[in-house]
């Protein structure tokens, strides 16, 4: 029991993705159709919850955003956004430019109930009501779009009117949030892949989508290394400094990350190591822990690189004008989302099916590739937040002074040793 307990959550995606596609194609039908069942009952759960994910998520973050700090905490967040989505952008044409030739046409767009596998639900889990006897009706309580201006709305009104009632009431219900995506969504994920893969190798499509993705995988990697030199390199031109050496300063930092996958459990080592590229110590300590979960530019590379691919396979519009959207508004959702294990794919998954129209295969698909490459895009993140130190150093001069914490801001104090504390403190 210990050993299984210690297996992290990349090995068990690792065994599921190995084990679908072994037992897919010797699978009966009757316990295909089990896992199947599993799968839709998910689908339908995730679907539920996720506009709730989004208003939970993204309402507490504005809010907080316009208590914690002066003029610099919107300048930080201005840059930490800005760099997000020119990550995201750098994504989309080079994946448009590589992948539009090999994955075009890949053969996805059958894979469901009639995908030629065999197997078939004992039931189904749907949002709205159809002719089969075997459905089972969830609607979501609010649609994702009315989650996400519904939660700008409050959010920015917790900003002005410094009501100390509702914020604790936005941080409590992120902390119950939180808890959905960290105790029910994320250890039910393996299984939901197991079946997902059970499926594309019964109909045959497993290894082609396999094959394809380690592509993806290693485009995905190579740009994150782009982005961190492109980073360093506006960064140095502003402060003066090499960037090479600059980057190369920060090596402790991108390698705890690559071993922890954790932007919060990172920030002593980025703090130190933002240190030694002449960042002061109010600018650092402001900087690296408000980016350590705003900033995440390694995870909208591979966001956007695999939601193109899948795109492709599934012949969707990956048209410059139909992506863009997506972009901006996945750029608010990586400010947004938790700092757990598969959290912000959790929180990008109501965008992916309501902008890009991705359903279940689709969205099981990002999940299995956004956690396999989880702590190369946290290590980019964290990383790249010492970018954002050296030019907020030369913005300030190296003095945050007063202007970092506004004395006046009512704050809230979560319950010791709670999940929102954690998150509190990682802000």
């Amino acid at each position: 029991m210990k050993l299984l307990k210690s297996i992290p959550l990349l090995g068990w995606i690792v065994i599921a993705i190995v084990l679908g596609i072994l037992l897919g194609p010797v699978m009966p039908a009757w316990l295909g159709g089990a896992f199947l069942t599993y799968n839709s009952i998910f689908s339908g759960f995730l679907s539920f919850i996720v506009p709730l994910i989004i208003l939970g998520l993204v309402m507490p973050a504005i809010a907080e955003l316009g208590k914690g700090a002066g003029k610099w905490l919107g300048v930080t967040a201005l840059i930490a956004y800005g760099s997000t989505i020119l990550a995201g952008l750098l994504a989309y044409f080079v994946s448009r430019w590589l992948f539009t030739a090999s994955l075009s046409g890949g053969g996805l767009a059958e894979i469901g109930a009639d995908s030629g596998s065999g197997f078939t639900p004992y039931l189904t889990v749907v949002s709205s009501a159809g002719d089969s006897a075997t459905e089972i009706v969830l609607p979501p309580v609010i649609g994702v779009m009315s989650a996400l201006v519904l939660a700008f709305v409050i959010g920015i009104g917790l900003t002005s009117f410094k009501s100390k009632v509702l914020f604790r009431g936005a941080i409590e219900f992120r902390t119950i949030i939180e808890a959905v995506i960290r105790r029910i969504i994320v250890p039910a994920l393996p299984l939901f892949i197991f079946g997902i893969f059970m499926d594309l190798a019964a109909s045959g499509s497993a290894v082609t989508v396999v094959t394809k993705f380690l592509l993806v995988a290693v485009v995905s990697f190579a740009l994150t290394l782009v982005v961190l030199t492109t980073q360093y390199s506006i960064a140095g031109a502003m402060s003066g400094l090499n960037p090479f050496k600059a980057l190369w300063n920060m090596r402790d930092a991108y390698f705890t990350a690559l071993g922890t996958s954790s932007s919060a459990a990172t920030i002593p080592v980025t703090l130190a190591s933002t240190k030694k590229n002449g960042v002061s110590d109010s600018v650092a300590g402001f900087v690296v822990p408000l980016c350590a979960t705003i900033h995440l530019s390694g995870s909208m590379v591979k966001i956007t690189c695999f939601s193109i691919a899948v795109l492709l396979l599934t012949g969707g519009d990956v048209s410059f004008s139909a992506y863009l959207p997506f972009t901006l508004m996945l750029g608010v959702m990586m400010i947004a989302a938790p700092g757990v294990p598969g959290g912000a794919i959790a929180a990008a998954a109501g965008l992916l099916a309501q902008m890009l129209g991705f359903g279940e295969v689709e969205v099981g698909l990002m999940f299995a590739a956004y956690i396999a490459l989880d702590s190369f895009g946290t290590a980019t993140n964290v990383t790249g937040d010492g970018a954002i130190a050296l030019i907020m150093n030369k913005l300030t001069r190296g003095h945050l002074g007063t202007q970092a914490q506004d004395p006046s801001d009512e704050t809230v104090e979560a319950a010791p040793g709670s999940e929102a504390e954690a998150h509190t403190l990682a802000h």
